[in-house]
């Protein structure tokens, strides 16, 4: 099983992200999908998740109206579109497969907004 995130770097604030996550090595299309953030000194938290179909969505609410999940099932993709990036978003970003008590994680993707 992996999942590999990419995509993350530097942003100005304001500026745009989008990051991916390929996973391999399970039924991707089975799974809902996440995205974890971790910043420094703080604990990890939910951003956003997918359905295993796309169809439903959440968000966190520090990131809502500004961050869009979304699937690709045929690629075995998911993606995160961030918009309006704040300096509170600089995070190590983590992408996450879950069905039932099967949990998968990847290694994360850095991302720092900074002027």
């Amino acid at each position: 099983v992996q999942l590999v995130e990419s995509g993350g770097g530097l942003v100005q604030p304001g500026g745009s992200l989008r990051l991916s996550c390929a996973a391999s090595g399970f039924t991707f299309s089975s799974y809902a999908m996440s995205w974890y953030r971790q910043a420094p000194g703080k604990e990890r938290e939910s951003v956003t998740t997918i359905s295993s179909t796309g169809r439903f969505t959440n968000y966190a609410d520090a990131v809502r109206g500004r961050f869009t999940i979304s699937r690709d099932n045929a690629k075995n993709t998911v993606y995160l579109q961030m918009n309006s990036l704040e300096p509170e978003d600089t995070a190590l970003y983590y992408c996450t497969g879950a069905r039932g008590s099967q949990n998968y994680w990847g290694q994360g993707t850095q991302v720092t907004v900074s002027s």
